[in-house]
């Protein structure tokens, strides 16, 4: 199965996500809005995601916590636990946040990684029945 990551913005976005991952007994990648990091605490988005998997607890969860094209915001949500961050940022950079987030056991994924790949992200944002949007979003990805 191919990553299908959905970005979610809220609680409610996270539990209907998981429930809808853990009904079809699929993994699932958590990734927070874009840019995030700029209104949206580290501690925030890991205490949201880990108190949405509460009920699944052999639910496999990665989440992904988008930190723009800020380095600052990326080393901060290191330092803050997160296991998995998205930033975009010029080349000499990026090893440098690779190297310091292997040193937590963390993954870096890059902005512009997507382009030419075809992979996107399901949205909830505005989304009338996320649980059925999530449904069909991961069947699609089977």
């Amino acid at each position: 199965m191919k990553d299908r990551p959905i970005i979610v913005h809220s609680l409610e976005d996270a539990r209907a996500a998981l429930a809808a991952a853990a009904d079809l007994g699929l993994p699932v990648t958590l990734r927070s809005a874009p840019g995030a990091a700029r209104y949206l605490g580290a501690t925030v988005f890991r205490d949201m995601i880990s108190e949405a998997a509460k009920p699944y607890s052999g639910l496999s969860v990665t989440a992904v916590f988008d930190c723009g094209s800020d380095p600052g915001l990326a080393l901060g949500a290191l330092r803050h636990g997160l296991k998995a961050i998205r930033v975009d940022v010029a080349a000499d950079v990026r090893g440098k946040i690779t190297d310091i987030a292997a040193q937590s056991g963390a993954r870096v994924e890059f902005g512009d990684e997507e382009e030419g790949a075809g992979k996107t992200a399901l949205d909830l944002l505005d989304l009338d029945d996320l649980e059925a949007a999530v449904r069909t979003w991961l069947r699609e990805g089977k």
